[in-house]
């Protein structure tokens, strides 16, 4: 069966997830058409992405002519259609955080997928995030393109759902999948109560190769990482206070900062000012294998965030047995169990987060081996690559059933 996947920027080092989602739905048969607004000329580091890129139809990568000249080819075959979407385009873009222009621009760029996926034979479109991906992906189904979905990460799309127009993409929608029970209590916040069957919950998937490595026992050495973007959701300002407070204490510990982004400035900054810099490290952005490396060079994986949705670094974490301490926020409750996988402790608190450092740092690394077992055993369960793969597929043979 031929389908169609839709993601704002792909491939990218943070969308990994989507990838392997994608590589799943293959291997159980189907054939899918990768198409992407950008991403044909980033830097990637890992080979996988770099094989994705070269199969994945960019929609800006021929400018602005190209697209207008899809936009009047629209006009002069679809009239009625384009008419249609248009009118719904103004509605959003007349309330919505992203001015009006934007709003059209998604419109030509439905017009250009529409082709494609009809090239193709797509017979069901599947976006990334509720955002303008998603957009574009409603905007095509009212030109002629094919039934669409749409997978929903969270937390801008929990931040800002009324700009969104998630309800409006969810009734549209032949289903929409929330990463976590959490995700889907969400959107039922926003969905009209007779759209809630719409709404299911698939995990984020693990890729086996990821975790199929020789066990490596949790280390003695006080090296905790925490791997994400340097954004001010994740908190690593908060965690570089807490660290220097263990230090004050006279704890031994030393923090890997896997990652980068628009705060590393601010952090490096503020680690020079505490005077931190034997205690943290920041490594840049790395590759999955690098990612692996780190973990597994831990005792476990700390993750301060503010918002998220279920972070697939927590997974990958708890694969490679590994335990997590992060905040009672969003879906993570949903995999870390304070005492058997982890540890929480609430977001923003830097007290509690301090504590929480010690605490880890205090337990023996047989007790963290025994976490890191349990942690295994239940993101195994819960978030295998084919099996949630397999969820997704029951819901597209159904719409098209």
């Amino acid at each position: 069966m031929k389908i169609a996947y839709l993601v704002n920027q792909y491939p990218k080092i943070s969308h990994s997830f989507i990838r392997r989602e994608i590589l799943a739905l293959e291997r159980q048969g189907y054939e899918v058409q990768r198409l992407a607004m950008r991403g044909w000329a980033d830097e990637l580091r890992d080979e996988e992405d770099v094989r994705e890129r070269a199969v994945t139809r960019y929609v800006l990568q021929d400018g602005a002519f190209a697209m207008g000249m899809d936009v009047v080819r629209m006009a002069l075959t679809r009239p009625g259609r384009l008419l249609k979407a248009l009118a719904l385009a103004c509605k959003i873009g007349m309330r919505s955080d992203r001015p009006l222009p934007l709003h059209l621009i998604y419109l030509a760029e439905a017009c250009r997928i529409v082709p494609w996926m009809a090239a193709h034979g797509a017979r069901h479109l599947h976006a990334h995030f509720g955002t303008n991906s998603t957009e574009v992906a409603m905007l095509a189904s009212i030109l002629g393109g094919p039934s669409y979905s749409f997978t929903v990460h969270g937390p801008e799309e929990f931040d800002k759902p009324e700009f969104l127009w998630l309800a409006e993409k969810i009734r549209r929608s032949a289903f929409v999948v929330g990463v976590s029970s959490f995700g889907r209590s969400q959107l039922f916040r926003w969905a009209a109560a007779t759209d809630w069957p719409k709404v299911q919950v698939v995990h984020c998937g693990i890729d086996p190769d990821f975790h199929a490595v020789p066990v490596r026992p949790i280390p003695a050495a006080p090296r905790l990482v925490c791997v994400g973007r340097l954004c001010e959701q994740k908190g690593q300002m908060l965690l570089v206070h807490a660290v220097k407070a263990v230090v004050a204490r006279g704890l031994a510990i030393h923090l890997v900062l896997a990652g980068d982004g628009e705060m590393r400035p601010a952090i490096e900054a503020l680690i020079a000012e505490s005077g931190l810099q034997d205690h943290i490290s920041i490594t840049g952005w790395i590759d999955g294998d690098r990612v692996r490396e780190e973990m597994l060079s831990a005792r476990a994986l700390v993750l301060p965030s503010f918002a998220e949705g279920l972070p697939v670094v927590v997974m990958e974490a708890m694969a490679l047995r590994r335990p997590v301490l992060s905040t009672f926020i969003a879906g993570i409750p949903e995999l870390v169990r304070t005492g058997e996988t982890g540890w929480l402790f609430p977001a923003g608190d830097v007290d509690e987060l301090s504590k929480m450092l010690e605490v880890c740092l205090s337990t023996s690394p047989e007790q963290l081996q025994a976490m890191g077992e349990a942690g295994y055993r239940r993101v195994l369960e819960r978030h295998a690559i084919d099996t949630e793969a397999a969820k997704l597929s029951r819901l597209i043979n159904a719409t098209l059933a």
